[in-house]
Parts: structure tokens; C-alpha cells; sequence
């Protein structure tokens, strides 16, 4: 095998195939490396850690063809190294690749590519969609936070992509929150549902492209296919709970808040929050005011108050404040609206103006 590439395009593809190659220790010395292939269909890089995997292509020039397996860490060590300017070259001989850098030259041991594993493909052609890249990568970065940290239930760290009607609705939660959101789409025909690890979601979001992709998957592969090449995720074989339940379906008591008065009076106030990072929260009616206390007994206790359009009865709710601050990664929208059902009861909050986010948070002891 002999390749030429730019040294930007071929920094650039190793970072991103890295991404997907496995990263603890495993007996499988191919799981830990980038495949670079040259072929009839040009010069491509794959890596795989048997949950995520991903076969790019690379633009570039090859005198002959060939397959080499190259230690992903080793590979990014070097790509690291290199500056933009300028072609590298790589020619694989034996067991050995040879790196031509322009300014230097260096020999590597290369790994049997004998054990690489395929890269599955979803064999359901009939559940595809076509939609932006850049759509799918904003949905999985703003909800996969609020999946579950946690393993122990499978489904609850992943997120539930549905689509039904025209719309993508996206769920994501760890039981004391969720975020839905929700997408039209231009193809209203195909249907389905599946769960993707969220850890996997926002792997496969930092490679996509903004441009268009094929998403297709079937009960056990996700797969998202552009002209750069092709995304493929393992599925959760788990059932999501129906999450409609807890969302309550009247309010006693509304406030709708500016998000940069919000968002201040909540970094003022967490600074005194407790060790369960618990901030008190009240609906003044009378007063039209939102209300922000959180005590600490090392450090002392602050209250944040805030002009507020308030409508129904007066409450007051505990919640950590690291779940009411998060609604702010996932809306633009410059006024917010939270509404609540009463003690015990979930706080929901909505951008107004923004239909296609309903965020759900559960409250503390008071």
C-alpha cells in the first residue's frame, strides 16, 4: 500500500476515527486501531469497539492498494504532531509502515488487521430517513445529559428517538429529569422507534457532517450514512417507559421569566446551595415574583428575586440546581416558562415561543 493525503485531511480523519476505536485494554489488539484501506474505493479509514463504528473516506492518492492496522493512540500522537502544511505519505511493506512527513520520516509497527471485525449494517432498508447532519448532531449534544450516568438500567442511559407523523421526538432522562424535543421533518412516511446508548449518541455527533445523511436502522443497528462515509451504533435492546405519565396534565401555578434573569439568580444563588446542591424555589402571585434561596451552613444563605409574569396560586418547591440550570444548553428562546402542579408534583418548563421542547424536573424534600 502507498497513500498520499493533505496532512490537515489526514489529521483531522484520525481524530475523528479514534473516536470509535476501543479505548480501554482489551486481548484484541485490532479493537484499539484504525484500519486504513486503499482500494477501488479510494483511501479509507475504520475503527470499531464493537458497540460504535465508522468507515471514513478520505480524500487523497494511492499507487497501490492495501490494508494496515495502525495503534489508534499512536496514530493521534502523530497526527498531533504534524503541522497543516503540505502531504504525508504512507507505504506499507511487511509489518512496518513507513510515515513520510516532508520534514521527517518514521517507521511503525503495525497490528494484525486479520481479527478486525466487520462493521454491521441495519439489513431493514424500509426504516430510512433523510434529514440534515447538523439537526441530529444539535439534538443528541443538548439531550444526552440527561440520559442516565448509570448502566444499571440500560434504557434510562440511552436516549428514545420516535418518529411518527413528520416529527423526530428525542427523550432523554435519568428519572429526575427529562427533555423532549422535538423535530418536523420533510419525509413524513417512514415510522419507527429504537434507543441509542446516549454515550454513543454524542460519539457518533462528533464525527457527522452538517450536510444531508441517511438514517436507517432495524431492531439491533443504527446506521448514518453520508457522502464522507457511514456511522453505525448498536441498539438497546430495552423497553422505554412510558415518560407521558409523569408529565402532569394541569397546573396550578405559571411564571414566565426573561432566560437572562434566570439564568443570573441561578449562578448567584447555587454559590450557597447545600451538599444535595438544593435551592428553594416560590411563586409569589401577589407580588409577581420569582423567588431563588438556597442556605449552606459553612458558608452562610443568599435569596435572588425576580420580576416575573405569575399566574394561579402561590408555591414554593426544592429542586438540585444543577437540573433547573440545565434547561439552558437545550432553548434559545429568550423567555421561559415554568409551570408546576403543586408539592411533590414536577416542574415543567418550556421556551416560549419554542414548541419543540418540553424539559420535565423532578423536586426535592422540601
Amino acid at each position: 500500500m502507498h497513500i498520499s493525503v493533505n496532512k490537515k485531511t489526514f489529521s483531522e480523519a484520525v481524530h475523528i476515527v479514534s473516536r470509535f476505536a476501543e479505548r480501554r485494554t482489551t486481548t484484541l489488539p485490532a479493537l484499539s486501531s484504525v484500519l486504513i484501506i486503499a482500494g477501488d474505493d479510494g483511501i479509507k479509514m475504520r475503527a470499531t469497539n464493537l458497540e460504535t463504528g465508522i468507515d471514513l473516506k478520505l480524500e487523497g492518492k494511492h499507487s497501490s492498494d492495501g490494508v494496515v492496522a495502525i495503534p489508534a493512540t499512536l496514530l493521534q500522537q502523530i497526527a498531533s504532531s504534524l503541522n497543516q502544511e503540505g502531504e504525508i505519505t504512507l507505504e506499507h511493506s511487511g509489518d512496518i509502515v513507513s510515515l513520510n512527513s516532508g520534514t521527517g520520516k518514521s517507521s511503525i509497527k503495525t497490528v494484525s488487521y486479520d481479527d478486525f471485525p466487520s462493521i454491521p449494517f441495519p439489513e431493514n432498508p424500509k426504516n430510512r430517513i433523510v434529514l440534515p447532519g447538523v439537526l441530529l448532531k444539535n439534538l443528541f449534544t443538548s439531550i444526552a445529559s440527561c440520559a442516565s450516568v448509570s448502566t444499571v438500567r440500560p434504557e434510562l442511559s440511552s436516549i428514545y428517538l420516535s418518529i411518527e407523523g413528520g416529527v423526530l421526538t428525542a427523550v432523554a432522562t435519568d428519572s429526575f429529569r427529562l427533555a423532549e424535543k422535538k423535530v418536523p421533518l420533510s419525509n413524513k412516511g417512514t415510522q419507527g422507534k429504537f434507543l441509542i446508548p446516549a454515550k454513543n449518541a454524542l460519539d457518533i455527533a462528533q464525527a457527522l457532517p452538517d450536510d444531508d445523511i441517511i438514517m436507517s436502522f432495524d431492531e439491533h443497528q443504527c446506521a448514518f450514512v453520508s457522502t464522507n462515509g457511514m456511522l453505525v451504533s448498536r441498539l438497546t435492546n430495552a423497553v422505554y417507559p412510558d415518560y407521558r405519565q409523569i408529565i402532569p396534565k394541569e397546573s396550578i401555578v405559571e411564571a414566565v421569566v426573561l432566560r437572562k434573569d434566570l439564568e443570573n439568580a441561578l449562578k448567584r444563588t447555587t454559590i450557597f446551595s447545600d451538599t444535595f446542591q438544593k435551592i428553594r424555589v416560590s411563586f409569589d402571585v401577589k407580588k409577581n415574583t420569582l423567588s431563588f434561596f438556597a442556605r449552606n451552613a459553612d458558608i452562610g444563605e443568599s435569596t435572588e428575586t425576580l420580576p416575573a409574569r405569575i399566574t394561579g396560586s402561590s408555591l414554593e418547591l426544592s429542586f438540585n440546581h444543577r437540573y433547573l440550570s440545565a434547561v439552558l444548553a437545550l432553548t434559545n428562546a429568550e423567555s421561559l416558562s415554568l409551570t408546576a402542579a403543586g408539592i411533590g408534583r414536577p416542574l415543567i418548563i418550556r421556551g416560549v415561543g419554542d414548541t419543540s421542547l418540553l424539559y420535565l424536573v423532578s423536586p426535592m424534600n422540601q
